[in-house]
């Protein structure tokens, strides 16, 4: 089958239409036709890539398919050590790459319970200050009484829901029975809006039972079965720190990596003195806010409403002489997951840029050394090239021809790098996605459904696709510029 350049166009659509229907699709597909598709996607990608940096030529996709990774597989073959370390070094690059990847990943990508993140916007904590303290500021979470004044009256998002900072671990048990450890979060009944859990037993708690303060809980599965020994448990009742309560809904078992959702507990906050614990005249207290926004283009107008709504609340408190600092609070999930201090603001624009430095150091690093090589090979193919050149290949022919030669050999490593990243976060979980800070003993947990993310893959093939341009572009585009009676002469220059 031939493909000529004047329908490049048309292929071009296919190509897009083809990568949108895989993306929508992989998020329900298993591992291995993830894999598989992305791999086909970023095949079509340098197709349309490598046509654009040819003549108006014919190109046979039948020869591309058969001759090139023919030919590149030669090469592996007839130089097995340089191949070895080509493999090992991209696929170190990649296997580090990825855990940045990764690490970034656990904190802003989707993943029940928090499927929304990226309609989320978060108010974890706040400042005061008091024309009495000078320059002197009080910081933490919020109160009930502010959280609802401020946040809960907006009109512009889906929801809005409050609920304890942190996670409180303890005893839970049947009557008699010894006393297990369990993280507590005492919620608001919009908590179960906003966040969506995977119910197995029972539903979460309703309006009517928050504002009335029935002592109630939604349980985990392991909490169900540590409790009843299985996890149909709906309508029993257990002791929390040896009051009673009654089990309503069961769900999954939550990550603590869902820092805003975590929890193994789940109880009205009414139903608690928790309310009670304040301070700054009840202004201060142990409340957080997530706000779940229709789309996020709504973003502009929430945070704008939240002003207003602060400086309306602030005029009320300076009778009292208070003055609340939201410091450009709501945060998005990204602002969020870098935020460690209620007095500083995040700088996301530093962050973002560290995260680009860390990968052009982890590209450029190995593509240099990887360019070498690829240029070693190049000169013993002097002869080859020259005999191309004379039979009518055009330079930049022979550019994309090396390239989609050095496509398999890097997308193998590829391959090889994030299997040994995934392993590697596996195995490596209690380091690598420790909490700063963790009001809970208990160990972070990654599944399939955090670390298989659609857009793990999509970024391992786009950081391949830009080593293989980096290693193999320059010494490709520096073989084509080689005169054919150099070429046919054994000189690469």
């Amino acid at each position: 089958m031939e493909i000529h350049f004047g329908s490049i166009g048309k292929y071009r659509t296919l190509y897009l239409r083809f990568i949108y229907q895989e993306m929508k699709s992989c998020a329900k597909m298993k591992l291995v036709f993830i894999f598989g598709q992305c791999i086909m996607t970023i095949m079509c990608l340098y197709s349309v890539f490598c046509a654009f940096g040819m003549t108006l030529a014919s190109i046979d996709i039948k020869c591309i398919r058969k001759h090139y990774f023919k030919q590149a597989l030669a090469q592996l073959r007839q130089h097995p050590l340089i191949s070895v370390i080509s493999i090992a070094g991209t696929a170190l690059s990649i296997f580090l790459i990825m855990l940045v990847v990764m690490l970034q990943q656990v904190k802003v990508a989707p993943f029940s319970p928090e499927s929304n993140r990226d309609r989320f916007l978060h108010v974890h904590y706040m400042s005061i200050s008091h024309k009495d303290w000078g320059d002197g500021t009080s910081n933490g979470p919020m109160s009930v009484r502010t959280a609802r004044e401020i946040y809960k009256s907006l009109k512009t998002p889906k929801a809005v829901t409050i609920y304890c900072s942190m996670p409180i671990s303890t005893p839970v048990s049947l009557p008699a029975m010894p006393a297990i450890g369990a993280d507590v979060r005492e919620t608001d009944d919009t908590f179960f809006k906003v966040f969506d859990f995977r119910f197995v037993n029972g539903k979460p708690y309703d309006e009517a039972t928050f504002n009335a303060g029935t002592p109630v809980a939604v349980i985990t599965e392991s909490i169900s079965r540590a409790l009843f020994g299985s996890t149909e448990s709906a309508g029993k009742e257990f002791l929390l720190n040896h009051a009673p309560y009654r089990v309503v809904g069961v769900v999954k078992d939550v990550s603590t990596l869902a820092d805003s959702s975590y929890g193994q507990v789940w109880i009205p906050f009414t139903s608690t003195d928790l309310p009670n614990d304040t301070w700054s005249d009840q202004h201060m207290g142990m409340m957080s806010v997530t706000i779940l926004a229709r789309c996020h283009d709504d973003f502009g107008e929430i945070r704008a409403e939240a002003k207003r709504r602060m400086s309306e609340y602030n005029s009320i408190l300076a009778d009292q002489g208070y003055t609340l600092i939201d410091r450009n609070r709501p945060y998005d999930q990204e602002t969020q997951s870098i935020s460690f201090a209620a007095n500083l603001e995040p700088d996301l624009k530093s962050a973002r840029r560290e995260r680009a430095i860390i990968f052009i150091i982890l590209l450029l690093v190995p593509a240099i050394n990887l360019s070498s090589m690829t240029q070693s090979r190049l000169r013993q193919r002097v002869a080859e090239i020259g005999v191309r050149r004379a039979f009518g290949s055009t330079r930049m022919e022979m550019v994309g021809q090396i390239i989609m030669e050095n496509l398999g050999v890097t997308l193998l490593a590829g391959a090889v790098g994030l299997f040994i990243s995934i392993v590697m976060a596996y195995l490596g979980t209690d380091i690598l996605f420790a909490q700063p800070y963790s009001a809970t003993l208990n160990a972070p947990t990654v599944d399939s459904s955090i670390l298989l993310h659609p857009s793990t893959f999509l970024y391992a093939l786009l950081f391949c696709f830009v080593l293989n341009l980096l290693s193999s572009g320059i010494p490709a585009w520096r073989a084509s510029r080689t005169s054919i009676v150099n070429a046919l002469g054994g000189r690469i220059h």
